[in-house]
């Protein structure tokens, strides 16, 4: 079993930055893809972003694309999403998962998440 804890977040004014870190740990393999995923107050989870085992390939939500970067270091079973220029609309709890990267479905349960709030 493996479990997954997301940290990072907090309040941030618009423009700022944040980076969001996801640790795994258990029966921990690097062979996964990853993805950080959000849900706002009142909608759905959504997709963000999702890198493959190996880091090589990434894909984003398109409101995303060019503001946020995901990236990994399998040595310390860590995902982390570098968050610039930040919106009001990118408030969101961000949760991480294990995943199937051609369909993004997720893996794992959710765990707890790590609060975005982004001030106007």
């Amino acid at each position: 079993q493996v479990q997954l804890v997301e940290s990072g977040g907090g309040l941030v004014q618009a423009g700022g930055s944040l980076r969001l870190a996801c640790a795994a740990s258990g029966r921990t393999s690097s062979i996964y893809a990853m993805g950080w995923f959000r849900q706002a107050p009142g909608k759905e989870r959504e997709f963000v972003a999702t890198i493959n085992w190996s880091g090589g390939s990434t894909d984003y939500l398109d409101s995303v694309k060019g503001r946020f970067t995901i990236s990994r270091d399998n040595a310390k079973n860590t995902v982390y999403l570098q968050m610039n220029s930040l919106k009001p609309e990118d408030t969101a709890v961000y949760y991480c998962a294990r995943i199937i990267y051609s369909t993004r479905a997720p893996i794992d349960s959710w765990g707890q998440g790590t609060q975005v709030t982004v001030s106007s």
